[in-house]
């Protein structure tokens, strides 16, 4: 398997492309969304975190 570097720049386009999704949809939800991760101790959002490293590695096992 060859690393190629357009591989990691689309990775990173398709990235800021779901980034910006739910700010152009739902701005107001965005806002709610991030006030309540202010609200969330750091414990939780490092198991959310860790959680949601798992699930796109276990997505980027199955696709590869």
């Amino acid at each position: 398997m060859q690393f190629h570097f357009t591989d990691l720049a689309a990775a990173f386009a398709l990235l800021f492309v779901i980034d910006g999704i739910m700010p152009f949809v739902n701005p107001a939800g965005l806002k709610k969304a991030l006030a309540q991760l202010i609200a969330m101790g750091d414990r939780e959002l490092r198991i959310a975190g860790l959680g949601s490293m798992l699930v796109g590695l276990l997505i980027l096992f199955l696709v590869r």
